[in-house]
C-alpha cells in the first residue's frame, strides 16, 4: 500500500475522532450522548488496528480489542442500564449554550492543530499530526466536562478524553502492553467508582445534577 494512502487513512480516522467529540457538545439527551460516545470509542478501535498494521506492532491489536470490549460494548451498555435505573431520562442541562460551546469546540480544536504542528516541526508527520489531534480529543473532552451539569455526562467527557490519550501513545510508535492493561484496568475501575457515586449522589439528592451539591453547600451558579 502506498504512503500516501496509509497516511491519508490514518488522518481520516484521527479527524473522525475529532469529529465525533464535536458531535457531542450538541448532545441534549442522555441516551444520544452515550450513543455517541460508543461511537467514539468505536473510531478509536479503527485508528489503533490501523496504527498497528501500518507500524506492524501487533500488540496494538490487543489495544483495539480492549477498547472494542470496554469502551465500545461493556461502558456504553453499563450507562445505559445506569441511567435506567436512576431515572433520568431527560434533557442534559448546560452550564453555556450550545451555540457558545461549538464556538468554543472549534477554537480549541484550531488552538491544538497550531500548537502541536508549531512545537512538534521535526517530529515523524504522521506522530506530529496524531498527537495534534489527540490534543484536540482531549480538550474537547474537558469542555463536555465543564459545560454539562449533569454527573453521567461529565463522566463520559472524562471518558472521550482518555480515549484522545490512547490516540496520542499508539500514534508515537504504541506503548508497552502492561501500560495498555494497566490504562484499561485504571479505566473500569473508574467506571465503577463512577457508577457508585452516582447512585450515592441520586440516593441523598434526588438528582444526579452538580448544582445540587452547590446548592448543598450554600453556593449557587
Amino acid at each position: 500500500m502506498s504512503g500516501g494512502l496509509t497516511f491519508d487513512i490514518a488522518h481520516l480516522l484521527a479527524g473522525g475522532l475529532v469529529l465525533v467529540s464535536l458531535m457531542m457538545l450538541y448532545q441534549d439527551r442522555l441516551s444520544a450522548l452515550i450513543n455517541m460516545f460508543a461511537l467514539h470509542s468505536l473510531v478509536l478501535v479503527l485508528s489503533v488496528a490501523w496504527q498497528a498494521y501500518i507500524q506492524d506492532a501487533h500488540h496494538l491489536y490487543i489495544t483495539a480489542a480492549i477498547a472494542l470490549a470496554f469502551k465500545a460494548i461493556v461502558i456504553p451498555v453499563g450507562l445505559h442500564r445506569m441511567v435506567q435505573r436512576l431515572g433520568i431520562h431527560r434533557d442534559i442541562e448546560t452550564a453555556v449554550g450550545i451555540g457558545p460551546t461549538m464556538l468554543a469546540g472549534i477554537g480549541l480544536v484550531t488552538l491544538s492543530l497550531v500548537l502541536m504542528l508549531r512545537v512538534t516541526p521535526y517530529a515523524d508527520p504522521l506522530a506530529r499530526e496524531d498527537l495534534a489531534f489527540a490534543l484536540s480529543i482531549l480538550l474537547l473532552g474537558l469542555l463536555v466536562m465543564v459545560t454539562r451539569r449533569n454527573a453521567v455526562s461529565q463522566a463520559i467527557g472524562f471518558m472521550s478524553l482518555e480515549n484522545g490519550l490512547v490516540l496520542a501513545a499508539t500514534g508515537a510508535k504504541g506503548m508497552p502492553l502492561v501500560v495498555e492493561f494497566s490504562v484499561a484496568f485504571s479505566v473500569l475501575i473508574a467506571f465503577i467508582v463512577i457508577g457508585i457515586f452516582l447512585f450515592r449522589i441520586r440516593e441523598r439528592f434526588d438528582s444526579v445534577d452538580v448544582g445540587a451539591l452547590d446548592d448543598y453547600r450554600g453556593e449557587h451558579r
